[in-house]
């Protein structure tokens, strides 16, 4: 029996995540679960946002699935991390409870599949690519300062090796999926030494799996590329902040971030999370769509060797998007979340 870390999360966050797990337990997958407090109640209850039980949780089961947090905009807000690492007090500080869970858990690469399923209304068909986001690094990892009162700057940084192991992980799922064709984005015409390096990197370790091909595209080329033949890809490689959008832009041509999975990986530890936010105006209403959540628990089942449950999670919710009786406003129902959710469990 495996445990898993369970984050709700904020807003809508407790019942989406309550709905995949009960889907997951109906699912007959052998998982037990563990929740812990993390966001906004966790902040007003316990004095920080993230508290280091989260942490030790989340390492020492080495999987969980979590929902969306809220965090604010703008500002000087951090979120300050003490605990004890390597036998050692350790205090870091972080712009949000997602780059901390990442940083701090090892999570490197951001795994984001993105395809179309029956009833989802898209204006696009045979769409079905996954995105490989390096997770540690770049501009996104908040690493900026104020220069005087009207100058702010960030420091762009691109290793070698965090790239390899990014563009090694990408490589191996396409292998082990089979799936054919990876391509790096990048804008190495304009950032030639940050840039330069990630394309760099990704096309050496390209070079280990010969039978997977191999292009590149300038990033805003990628970007129009995707809005006029989605279906021509397959695996995208991506840098942290790139990665970020492009998810979301991908996740806009099968229906938007309702219906968009994601995935964390690092060494020791794996997060499952839904990629849309914590929609506090619809929380407690019955009325949120949980496929992102539902899709991400398949993702996670998957990558334990739950092989069956996932398959057999995926198929009762492609029946029920199709049969459109018992779905969500957003898809075009009226069911609410709990409907939703007992009718997926029929279909198990």
């Amino acid at each position: 029996m495996k445990k898993v870390t369970v984050v709700p999360g904020d807003g809508i966050g407790p019942e989406v995540v309550g709905s995949a797990c009960a889907i997951i337990k109906a699912s007959g997958a052998k998982v037990e679960f563990e929740e812990v407090l993390v966001g906004l109640r966790a902040e007003k209850e316990l004095g920080t946002p993230l508290p280091a039980s989260v942490l030790e949780s989340i390492e020492r089961n080495g999987l969980a699935l979590k929902g969306p947090t809220q965090t604010p905009f703008g500002g000087n807000y951090r979120i300050y991390i003490e605990r004890m690492r390597g036998g050692k007090e350790w205090r870091a500080d972080y712009p949000s409870i997602a780059i901390a869970l990442r940083k701090e858990l090892g999570l490197y690469v951001n795994v984001r599949p993105v395809k179309n399923y029956p009833g989802v209304a898209s204006r696009y068909d045979n769409v079905d690519l996954v995105i490989f986001r390096e997770n540690s690094e770049d501009l996104y990892v908040g690493n900026e300062r104020m220069i005087d009162d009207d100058t702010a700057e960030a420091i762009k940084r691109i290793t070698r090796g965090a790239t390899e192991r990014t563009a090694r992980y990408g490589f191996e799922y396409l292998k082990k999926t089979g799936r054919r064709k990876m391509t790096i984005g990048h804008k190495a015409n304009v950032m030639k030494m940050t840039d330069g390096l990630f394309l760099k990197a990704g096309q050496d370790v390209a070079r280990e799996y010969p039978d997977i091909e191999c292009d590149a595209r300038v990033i805003d080329a990628l970007c129009m590329e995707l809005v006029i033949k989605p279906e021509s890809f397959d695996g995208l490689l991506l840098a942290n902040l790139f990665g970020d959008i492009v998810s979301d832009l991908a996740a806009g041509l099968v229906g938007g971030l309702g219906v968009a999975p994601g995935a964390n990986v690092g060494e020791k530890c794996a997060m499952f999370e839904a990629v849309h936010g914590s929609a506090p105006d619809i929380a407690g209403k019955d009325i949120a769509n949980p496929m992102a959540v539902i899709l991400s628990g398949v993702l996670m089942l998957r990558h334990i060797g739950e092989n069956d449950a996932a398959g057999r999670i995926d198929a009762a919710l492609t029946k029920v998007l199709a049969e459109k009786k018992h779905v969500t406003r957003d898809l075009g129902g009226t069911a609410g979340t709990r409907a939703f959710t007992d009718a997926i469990v029929a279909k198990l």
